[in-house]
């Protein structure tokens, strides 16, 4: 398994997953800030390795009426902020070439969405530039599919890449997780991530939103756990209902400590070393 290091953390060493969390979007400074000095106190409360994420421009949202975030020059000057304020270190994904310059200058992780995660050119201007990249698995992908993806990156020279899977497309505005995904992945040698929050969005069910089922979140999160994940991605907020982007699949802040308590016991449990 390839170990990626992260700030004085390290993933993929088979010891501890790792948390990637934080608001979809950047929905002003306050909150992002808020945010993620709430996440870093109760991840240092916890012990478990931290990651803040957050959108500085959602570009695949469902209606163009849709709020996308501050863009890429205020967005990544917000996310350089918090980084310098908190010490944390950060992850947010591009949807454009012309941002990958300045992105993987202030990120510690460049992610590709989901739905470029096939285009090559993309992926590997991406692998050129930033030091550790974290590829979304599509919804329209198997697992195995993985394994031409992950060679798009080697093929530049990058080998600190991540998988991240979310599930896959089941019929119209729905998304089925198949834990036997995880595994099949992690066998390729490299770190995989669970989207448990994503993986129970419902795209495109409100007609110019996409819908959620919030709580079957932490049911999916555990499973992934178990099966040995790297790490879990969770869209966090305040208040979830007044989000402006995947409020129906975020969780709510004050729930996310009973959540994590429990995966890190599940974790600690299915590696700890044979007796």
């Amino acid at each position: 398994m390839k170990q990626i290091n992260i700030g004085d953390f390290i993933i993929g060493d088979n010891v501890k997953f790792v948390l990637i969390a934080g608001p979809c979007v950047l929905e002003n400074e306050a909150v992002a800030m808020n945010t993620a000095r709430y996440l870093q106190k109760l991840t240092q409360k916890l012990k478990i390795p931290f990651i803040f994420k957050a959108s500085y421009d959602k570009a695949n949202r469902t209606s163009i009426k849709s709020y996308r975030g501050p863009g890429a020059k205020k967005g990544l000057a917000m996310l350089k902020r918090i980084k310098e304020k908190l010490g944390i270190p950060l992850l947010s994904d591009v949807h454009r070439f012309e941002e990958i310059d300045a992105a993987a200058q202030i990120l510690d992780v460049v992610q590709v969405p989901a739905f470029l995660c096939r285009q090559t050119d993309f992926i590997t201007e991406i692998a050129k530039k930033a030091r550790v990249i974290n590829i979304k698995k599509g919804q329209f992908l198997a697992p195995w599919d993985i394994a031409n993806i992950i060679e798009k990156a080697k093929a530049v020279g990058n080998e600190n890449i991540m998988i991240t899977e979310r599930g896959a497309s089941f019929g119209y505005n729905n998304l089925v997780f198949d834990v036997r995904s995880l595994p099949i992945i992690r066998n390729m040698g490299f770190p995989v991530i669970f989207d448990a929050t994503h993986a129970v969005q419902l795209p495109g069910g409100e007609g110019t939103a996409s819908g959620g089922q919030r709580d079957m979140v932490k049911y999916l999160a555990r499973a992934a756990v178990a099966a040995g994940v790297d790490g879990v991605f969770l869209e966090v907020h305040r208040d979830p209902q007044k989000a402006l982007c995947d409020g129906a699949n975020s969780l709510y802040l004050d729930e996310l400590e009973e959540l994590l308590t429990m995966l890190k016991q599940i974790d600690n449990l299915v590696k700890a070393p044979a007796r």
